[in-house]
Parts: C-alpha cells; structure tokens; sequence
C-alpha cells in the first residue's frame, strides 16, 4: 500500500480508496504512538507557495517538514515574486520544480493545484523528476 503513495499529488480526498484513507489514518495513528524520524525528509526541500495569505496552513506545513528532516522555501504573498511582473502559475511550478522534491499550493483559483499536478506530470514526460503537488487549498477547496 505505501508504494502508491510514493510521488502522488495529493489533491482532493475524493482521489483516494477507502482503502488508502484507511492506510493513511492507521499511519497517523502509528506515528503518534511511537513518535517520528526525524531525518525521513532529510535531504529534500519542500516548496511552500502561497499565493495567499495563510498563517496556520502555511506554519503547520512547513513546521511538519522540518521536524521530518525537510528544508523549506516559501512565498506567502505574490508581493516580492515574479507574479507581480505577470510570471503565470505555469512559469512558477515550472520554475519552482527544478529546486524542490514537493511543492505544497495555495492558489484561489478553483482548480489550480490539479493544474499544477498536471504541469509536474507533464516535466515529467519530458524527462524531469517528478514533483508531487499537495493542495494547501485553492479556490474553494
């Protein structure tokens, strides 16, 4: 079962088998009993991009990747991107996607981290690793 989960962007709930949520919830479960590795993450880099303003989701993800052993980088705002010079969220995740193993969006566009699964997919088609997209929510979701 762990396998499937390995590159998978994480987008809605409704794209898992009761099967995985119940995988993910023993999983969780396990982890508070017995605690963490610390060094799961070690050596990757974690992208946390938040076209808006966010504090909690934006802290606990980027809490949640350091204590597993991640670096992060992160925006949270357009002010200071290239966004403000009209750089489009193809560019970013394109961009983005050469220097992180994860990127976490927040985007208020309906729609937007599915968009982005799909631009990763594609870099990967073209013989780029894949970055897995998790949504940190986006438009309504």
């Amino acid at each position: 079962m762990r396998e499937r989960f390995i590159k998978r962007d994480i987008i809605s709930i409704k794209d898992f088998t009761r099967e995985e949520l119940d995988f993910i919830i023993k999983t969780a479960e396990k982890i508070e009993k017995e605690g963490y590795n610390r060094n799961l993450l070690s050596k990757k880099c974690i992208g946390l991009l938040f076209y808006e303003p966010s504090t909690r989701t934006r802290l606990s993800f980027d809490t949640a990747a350091q204590l597993l052993g991640a670096n992060t980088i992160w925006f949270a705002g357009i002010e200071g991107t290239s966004v403000m010079k009209g750089e489009t969220l193809k560019d970013t995740i394109e961009t983005v996607a050469n220097y992180v193993d994860l990127i976490v969006l927040r985007h208020p566009y309906d729609g937007a981290a599915r968009w982005a699964a799909d631009i990763t997919t594609n870099r990967m088609k073209r013989g780029h690793k894949k970055v897995p997209i998790i949504n940190g929510g986006d438009g309504k979701n």
